[in-house]
C-alpha cells in the first residue's frame, strides 16, 4: 500500500538549505511540510562530514533562521576575540534541536532514511514502505547543490595494489604513523587535514600536499557578525573594484588590504571558492614545503603518484589522503521558482543558510512566482576568479532586489544568518558610519566594474 501524506510542501534534503528554508516557511506561513531525507537524521552531510571539521565562518553564518547557532566570542586560543565557529557534533545536535522545534509546531515531518524517486513519491529504505503527496503539494529542492565529501565519494583516480588511500576522516583512525602523508586537494578539506596532522604533531616535512590549484582566501578576521567589521570589509573590496584594472589585479589588492589571502606568494591562485581562514592557520599551511602542482592526480600506487604533468615518487609506506570530493557544485543557475519545483540556491553571495531562509520567506510571504524570482534571482558559488566576480554581482543584485521591500529588510535585519545586517540595537559608531557612507558611494560602481571584468 502506498502512503498519502498530506502536505502542503515536500522538502527533498533535511540538510542546511531545506532547514532554513522550512524554518523561515513554517514561522510565516500556516502551511504543512513534509522533509524528505536519505540519512538518519536532518543535518545533510554534517553527519557524515569528518570529525575534525569545523564551520569555516562564524556559526552565527549558519543555520536556521529562527535560532542562533554559537554567537559567543572565543576567549582562548588563536582566534580569541572572534566569533565561535561550531564543530561536527555541535552542528549535529544543533541540527537535532531545531529539527524538534519544527516537528513541535504539528506543522512538520522528518521521513529520514528515504529515497526520493520523483513523481510525488518517496521510499523508506528500512521498511520499503512507499509514501506519495498531492497533486496540489510544492515540491522543494534542496538537494541541488548537495556537496559531495570524501567520506561518501570514492577517489576520483586509480587506486593500486599496495597503495595506501583513505579519506579524510581516517586520519583520526591511523593506528601505525606513516613516514609520509600526501594530501591531495585545494579546498577547505585539505587545507583543515593539513592543520589537523599539523596539530598532532606530524614533521611539516613529511607532509606532501598535492594542490592542482592554488586557493584564495578570506581573512576570518574580517568576514565576522559584527556590521562595523563586516560592513568595513565590503566597502573596502566594493572601493578596489571600482578602480580594479583586472581580476588577478584586483584579488593582489584585496590581498594587500588584508582581505584576501594566499598560502604561496610567489604563486598566483586561479581558485577562488573563497573559504575563510584564520591568519594562524596560514602560517601552518606555509610550513609545508613540500608541495606538487601538476595538477590532477590520475592513479595512486605503491610509491607514485600519476599526475596531469608527470609522475611524482612518494615513499613506499606513505598514506594518501583523498580530500578531492566536489564540495561546491556549479551545475549553473536556474530560477528559483519554476513550475515543477522551487530549487533552492543561494542568493546572497557566499551564505547559503540566508538564501535559503530568505526564500522561504519570500514563499510564505508572496503569491507570484514571478515575483518571487526578481526578488530572489539565484547566485551561484565561486571556483575560478570569473566565478566569483559573477557569483558577487548576483548576491549583490539580489540584496538589492529584496533589500528594497520594507518587510524583507526588517525580516532580515533580526535574522543572524544575514552577515550584512545591522540590528536595531548597534551602538552608534564613526566606523560603521563610515562604513556605510563607503558603501554607498563605491557600491554601485564597483558591481558595474565586476560586470565588465567578469565578462
Amino acid at each position: 500500500m502506498t502512503r498519502t501524506v498530506e502536505a502542503d510542501y515536500l522538502v527533498v534534503g533535511a540538510g542546511a538549505m531545506g532547514m532554513a528554508f522550512t524554518d523561515a516557511l513554517v514561522d510565516h506561513a500556516d502551511v504543512r511540510v513534509a522533509m524528505v531525507d536519505r540519512r538518519h537524521a536532518a543535518g545533510g552531510h554534517w553527519l557524515s562530514a569528518y570529525p575534525f571539521v569545523r564551520l569555516h565562518q562564524s556559526s552565527t553564518f549558519y543555520g536556521v533562521p529562527s535560532t542562533v547557532l554559537g554567537g559567543r566570542l572565543q576567549e582562548h586560543g588563536p582566534e580569541a576575540g572572534l566569533h565561535e565557529r561550531a564543530d561536527q557534533p555541535a552542528i549535529a545536535a544543533y541540527y537535532s534541536s531545531a529539527l524538534r522545534r519544527l516537528v513541535d509546531t504539528g506543522r512538520v515531518e522528518l521521513f529520514s532514511g528515504c529515497d526520493y524517486r520523483g513523481d510525488r513519491t518517496f521510499v523508506s529504505r528500512v521498511s520499503g514502505q512507499e509514501f506519495v503527496v498531492p497533486d496540489d503539494c510544492r515540491i522543494v529542492d534542496a538537494r541541488y547543490l548537495s556537496p559531495d565529501i570524501p567520506a561518501e565519494t570514492p577517489p576520483p583516480f586509480a587506486i593500486g595494489d599496495g597503495a595506501r588511500v583513505i579519506p579524510a576522516n581516517g586520519v583520526v583512525a591511523v593506528e601505525e604513523a606513516p613516514s609520509q602523508y600526501v594530501v591531495v586537494g585545494s579546498g577547505k578539506t585539505a587545507t583543515d587535514t593539513c592543520i589537523w596532522l599539523l596539530g598532532h604533531g606530524v614533521d611539516p616535512d613529511a607532509i606532501v600536499w598535492v594542490r592542482p590549484r592554488d586557493p584564495w582566501m578570506l581573512d576570518r578576521a574580517l568576514i565576522q557578525p559584527d556590521p562595523s567589521i563586516y560592513l568595513a570589509m565590503v566597502a573596502d573590496l566594493m572601493e578596489a573594484t571600482a578602480a580594479a584594472p583586472s581580476l588577478p589585479e584586483l584579488f593582489l589588492r584585496l590581498e594587500e588590504l588584508g582581505i584576501m589571502l594566499r598560502i604561496d606568494r610567489t604563486v598566483t591562485p586561479t581558485m577562488a571558492k573563497a573559504p575563510t581562514l584564520g591568519r594562524w592557520e596560514l602560517d601552518l599551511l606555509r610550513s609545508i614545503e613540500h608541495v606538487v602542482r601538476l595538477g590532477h592526480v590520475r592513479a595512486v600506487s605503491r610509491g607514485r603518484l600519476e599526475l596531469e604533468g608527470g609522475d611524482v615518487p612518494v615513499r613506499p609506506d606513505a598514506v594518501v589522503v583523498h580530500c578531492a570530493a566536489d564540495g561546491l557544485k556549479l551545475p549553473g543557475r536556474v530560477p528559483i521558482w519554476q513550475p515543477g519545483a522551487i530549487t533552492l540556491q543561494p542568493v546572497r553571495a557566499g551564505f547559503p543558510c540566508f538564501g535559503a531562509a530568505v526564500s522561504g520567506y519570500v514563499e510564505a510571504t508572496r503569491d507570484d512566482d514571478a515575483e518571487k524570482n526578481r526578488l530572489c534571482p539565484p547566485s551561484s558559488y565561486g571556483n575560478t576568479l570569473v566565478d566569483w566576480a559573477q557569483m558577487n554581482v548576483t548576491g549583490f543584485r539580489a540584496t538589492a532586489a529584496f533589500g528594497a521591500e520594507p518587510d524583507i529588510k526588517e525580516w532580515s535585519n533580526r535574522v543572524a544568518l544575514n552577515p550584512a545586517r545591522v540590528p536595531l540595537d548597534t551602538a552608534p559608531s564613526a566606523r560603521l558610519d563610515d562604513a556605510l557612507a563607503r558603501l554607498a558611494a563605491h557600491t554601485r560602481p564597483g558591481v558595474a566594474r565586476l560586470v565588465e571584468l567578469s565578462g
